[in-house]
């Protein structure tokens, strides 16, 4: 989601310009919410694995395109590939793995000079003017932003059955690399029969690797009040899965890619954060709230704490979250 800064800023210096995007196939239905990217083409992408053959093929068919400029985002050798094959005169990135050649436009720039993740991206496209750190961008930026019809929302509530009259909080227990980086199911669970009392129903959303674990905030609650906790991880898309956050009142998320694209869609959101550091990856948002015990990056797969938690998320009690969503809310219901 990240990546769309770097595209609005692009649209803003050169609004002629078309923009397509490579990206794996799960990230396509975001993209094509991005008013700024043309078309986005298709890759397998898989971590750690080079593909030099399917990166010569797909360079090879984007000739007839005829690109003036590619951006690399990522700072991984086969990322800079593609456009190579390409033949794409500008190709611009920075110096990351042993890319001399690969790319011809590399910045060389210290990266402590763009705290931000979004500032990596970002000044790619001031390559030229050779930006030094985050104080000469010369404009603000720009935040990854997409929308979300009413009438998307309609109809998603209405294929999952969720018309019950009480309105939603959503709820993204899941989280790459596993538990260490996921508030306990045990603390959700205790959030969202406070919450169900409260008059709101659950929806817990996320991947189809997250459903047992999603299922286990539903199973804790008291049979009464189960039904208002519905499990959805793993029976939506990812585009269906930003529409249902779209139409909920308020977001509670680990760091996770659902916690980016509820600030991008601009919904109070809680983001809850343990050894992952959120002042590299922040959710992009006024109305995100961060909650963390610890400071600093610490790099952990797996927690020390039962279920393999991480012990800050497990120290994070329930009535600490509490404390940060209720004046969201309250707004929220002024709006």
């Amino acid at each position: 989601m990240m990546s769309q800064s770097l595209y609005r800023t692009l649209k803003v210096r050169y609004p002629s310009a078309e923009i397509d995007v490579i990206a794996a196939a799960w990230f396509s239905p975001l993209l094509a919410r991005m008013p700024e990217v043309n078309t986005s083409i298709t890759m397998k992408i898989s971590h750690g694995i080079i593909t030099i053959g399917e990166s010569r093929r797909l360079g090879h068919a984007l000739r007839v395109n005829k690109y003036d400029c590619a951006y690399v985002l990522p700072n991984s050798f086969k990322s800079a590939l593609v456009p190579f094959f390409a033949n794409i005169p500008q190709r611009t990135g920075w110096l990351g793995e042993i890319r001399f050649g690969l790319l011809n436009d590399i910045l060389f720039m210290k990266k402590a000079a763009f705290p931000l993740m979004v500032h990596h991206y970002v000044a790619l496209a001031y390559n030229k003017e050779r930006i030094r750190c985050i104080l000469d961008f010369p404009q603000p930026i720009l935040w990854p932003k997409i929308n979300v019809r009413e009438e998307e929302i309609v109809q998603i509530i209405t294929m999952f059955n969720l018309i019950d009259h009480r309105p939603m909080i959503g709820f993204c227990p899941g989280a790459a690399f596993g538990p260490a980086k996921r508030w306990p199911h045990y603390h959700y669970a205790t959030l969202a029969k406070h919450l169900i009392k409260k008059g709101y129903t659950i929806t817990l959303l996320g991947s189809a690797q997250e459903y047992k674990s999603s299922e286990k905030i539903r199973t804790i609650l008291p049979k009464d009040i189960r039904h208002y906790c519905i499990n959805l991880a793993g029976k939506t898309n990812l585009d269906q899965a930003a529409i249902l956050i779209a139409s909920c009142q308020l977001i509670i998320s680990n760091d996770s890619g659902l916690m980016h694209i509820a600030a991008a869609l601009n919904k109070p959101l809680i983001a809850l954060y343990g050894p992952s550091n959120p002042d590299f990856t922040p959710p992009l948002s006024h109305k995100a709230q961060v909650i963390r015990l610890i400071s600093g990056y610490q790099k952990v797969r797996k927690g020390l704490g039962e279920y393999g938690y991480h012990q800050s998320l497990i120290d994070l009690h329930p009535y600490k979250v509490l404390e940060k969503l209720t004046p969201l809310l309250t707004a929220t219901s002024k709006e």
